[in-house]
């Protein structure tokens, strides 16, 4: 039986574990999130015994980590410290690390200059940016990190996109109707199921190799002609088409007119053919690419299953609702929110050690915070500094203001 956790308020609660740099004065905050749905926490117990060794004083809420099952006495045996208070949280801290975006509410209770981490979201949340330029706070968007090799270990979007393309696979077997495996049985041969995974990004990557590893014939089919050997060498059959729509980024380009034609021909016949397909195609800033049309989807078998992991941004399938499952002609269409936190033990770790990696920027040889952001990472992922929104595009969304 463990030993219950005494959760006291921050001035009654003595500072613990070594303190060998001159990062001792940054106080790091983490607090529990309060977004529906949401079970990740921003940092995992095995990361804040780095963090407290390197100097910092990392103050958790209170079971901020319950719902990703990491328990207030691991955090402490860790070297953090449990707050009750929200409030005292929040007060005197110099860095505060996040899964979801914080709130206007948040904002008001942070000192000026206090630097926010975490997934930021500005096109829903622009009253928030707004007011973090009043308050001059400090804000790092993590779906800005670029992608170079040596933001690799930085990488939120990827990592989390892991867990969406493991759960989107899981969600899809769990409401096909088939077995997916081929069966050899005393009643018969069961024929394995066809999954077709449309967009091989991170995503639409682990989704193939989890539908794999249960047995499925598994297709897949990305606008990158690179992807393919990708494809190919999880196992996978990858659709060809005479299209190289590689974009900047890793990302793809948009189609031309001819190109979506040939494009949506290929894939119909590919999606009516399928027990369960799952779609990852997006691109940055834009609405998603729409793949399977409501006519496409009259021609798949009653039964199968529709996994949009695109819905948040329209969805890739022109009858998907985001957040909700819905029923076409005996095809189930799932719009999920927030995959990720459907298994939030391990995509809290791995983001944690995504915000970990990324401290590491913020801190000179030294020990001390940075005074200016001059690495290339940490200027392409600046959302908010000393008053300013330094993204383009929001700053735009804001009509030109906070410039």
């Amino acid at each position: 039986m463990s030993t219950p956790v005494i959760v006291q308020e921050l001035t009654d609660i003595t500072p613990a574990g070594p303190k060998i740099s001159q990062a001792i004065s940054v106080v790091i905050a983490i607090p529990k999130e309060q977004a529906p749905g949401e079970q990740r926490v921003a940092t995992v117990p095995e990361v804040v015994q780095k963090l407290t060794k390197s100097g910092y004083e990392v103050r958790i809420e209170h079971n901020a980590g319950s719902n990703a099952y990491y328990d207030d006495n691991l955090f402490v045996a860790a070297g953090a410290k449990i707050v009750s208070s929200r409030i005292d949280l929040l007060k005197g801290a110099r860095i505060v690390l996040r899964v979801q975006p914080p709130t206007v509410s948040d904002v008001e209770q942070l000192d000026e200059g206090t630097i926010i981490i975490g997934f930021m979201n500005m096109t829903n949340n622009l009253p928030v940016v707004a007011r973090m330029c009043d308050r001059k706070i400090t804000a790092f968007a993590l779906e800005l990190v670029p992608r170079i090799s040596r933001a690799q270990s930085m990488d939120a979007l990827s990592s989390q996109a892991t867990a969406a393309g493991y759960t989107a696979a899981i969600l899809g077997a769990d409401n096909c109707p088939k077995f997916l495996p081929m069966l050899t049985t005393a009643a018969g041969t069961i024929r394995p199921a066809t999954v077709l995974i449309l967009g091989a990004g991170v995503a639409g990557l682990m989704a193939i190799a989890t539908a794999k590893r249960l047995g499925a014939v598994v297709e897949a089919y990305d606008v990158r002609r690179a992807a393919g050997e990708q494809v190919r060498s999880l196992g996978a059959k990858f659709l060809e088409l005479e299209i190289n729509a590689e974009g900047a980024g890793g990302y793809a380009r948009e189609l031309t007119a001819e190109e979506k034609a040939k494009e949506q021909q290929m894939v119909s016949a590919a999606v009516a053919r399928a027990d369960i397909v799952i779609t990852t195609a997006a691109i940055p800033g834009r609405r998603a690419p729409l793949l399977v049309t409501k006519e496409t989807v009259a021609t798949m078998r009653p039964g199968a299953v529709i996994v949009d992991l695109a819905a948040e941004s329209g969805g890739n399938c022109e009858l998907t609702q985001y957040g909700k499952t819905v029923q076409e002609q005996g095809v189930m269409i799932i719009g999920p929110q927030n995959l990720p936190a459907r298994v939030p033990f391990h995509s809290s770790q791995m983001y944690a050690k995504n915000l970990q990696s990324f401290l590491a920027l913020l801190v000179d040889k030294e020990g001390a915070l940075v005074k200016e952001f001059s690495d290339e990472i940490l200027v392409a992922s600046l959302l908010v500094h000393e008053g300013k929104v330094h993204h383009g595009p929001t700053r735009d969304l804001l009509g030109g203001e906070k410039i």
